[in-house]
């Protein structure tokens, strides 16, 4: 089978989207003025590269929010796409985040500071950093010390006032939309969810992993510091039980079979760890096995996916990060188990 460069196909969406654009955009406009609802995949084109990070923007009744805005530096994206569609930061009412983790939530900030009526809802873990997010951006910085701003812009604080603090389990009205809230950690102690009922769509951030365009490839993203494969499969448990038609994955957009994409990723999560384990325990060190686990993790998707896709995938996920995430939740887990 032919693997298309992912270039080409945008390439021919550009000039499709540029012919229809003019007549659309006063159709979208009056769309939205009168109060219609609609839900929108945003591509911020992370540094260049399209289909990496994707926000949603959720129209109903008049209301407006956006979910996991992301970083910084793709904020005049989301100000050129929000344009486009006769709107501006300042007509917002909510952003909602499903984590703070800076491709998904770094833009708040910014965000707030052009309009600061802005409600920003995120989970109780994560709110001090969105108030303060020196911590954040310090670990952050460890993470990435020589490319930090380029991909993520400069990352504002988050006025305490403007924050509406999650838990899971509440429900959201937003115009004549209501969301479910879920708790769902693994990828991160602070993660939580979002479920549609109306439109039968779960909005699950990094919770079910990383698909590009619903494509043939779900990898995981574990970064540290707080990956818990324990705790992830109540997570996968709450989303299931819900029974959404589709996942909204910010990595990147609609993933259908959402029962069939969840086993799959799991599959693939439980297969990285003992892949990690094993890469650890014949390695020198762990600067040694960190490159053996990227070498193996780059190549299993090479096989399926060709170089081009796969070299988008392991840069939209990080894959040097996901090994540190697992070979830290690794040491954790041995250490409890020791102590037990």
């Amino acid at each position: 089978m032919r693997v298309w460069p992912r270039s080409s196909l945008w390439r021919i969406r550009a000039k499709i989207e540029t012919a229809f654009l003019s007549q659309a955009a006063l159709a979208l406009k009056l769309y939205y003025v009168c109060g219609m609802s609609d839900l929108t995949i945003l591509d911020m084109n992370w540094v260049g590269r399209p289909h990496s990070i994707a926000a949603a923007l959720l129209v109903s009744g008049g209301h407006y929010a956006i979910i996991d805005p992301g970083p910084e530096s793709t904020y005049a994206t989301l100000r050129e796409h929000l344009h486009s569609r006769g709107l501006s930061a300042a007509q917002l009412d909510a952003v909602l985040l499903t984590h703070i983790h800076l491709d998904h939530a770094g833009a708040s900030g910014s965000l707030v500071r052009d309009n600061p009526r802005l409600a920003v809802y995120v989970h109780n873990l994560g709110a001090p950093h969105m108030i303060d997010p020196s911590r954040l951006l310090a670990s952050a910085a460890r993470l990435w010390p020589d490319t930090l701003h380029q991909l993520f812009g400069e990352t504002l604080p988050v006025p305490k006032e403007n924050l509406r603090i999650l838990e899971g389990g509440e429900t959201l009205t937003l115009g004549t939309r209501k969301l479910e809230v879920a708790y769902t950690p693994g990828h991160a102690s602070h993660h939580v969810s979002y479920f549609d009922g109306a439109e039968d769509i779960a909005f699950v951030g990094d919770t079910t992993g990383i698909r590009i365009d619903n494509g043939p490839y779900i990898l995981p993203a574990t970064p540290p510091p707080d990956i818990s494969l324990e705790i992830w499969e109540n997570s996968f448990a709450a989303i299931l039980a819900r029974r959404p038609s589709r996942l909204f994955l910010t990595h990147f957009g609609y993933a259908s079979n959402p029962a069939e994409h969840i086993d799959e990723f799991r599959r693939r999560l439980h297969h990285w760890a003992e892949l990690a384990a094993e890469i650890l325990k014949s390695s020198s060190d762990e600067a040694q096995a960190k490159q053996a686990f990227v070498a193996r993790a780059q190549a299993e998707m090479q096989e399926q996916i060709g170089a081009e896709e796969a070299d988008h995938h392991a840069f939209t996920a990080g894959l040097d990060l996901s090994f540190l995430g697992l070979a830290r939740y690794l040491r954790k887990r041995a250490e409890a188990e020791a102590t037990v």
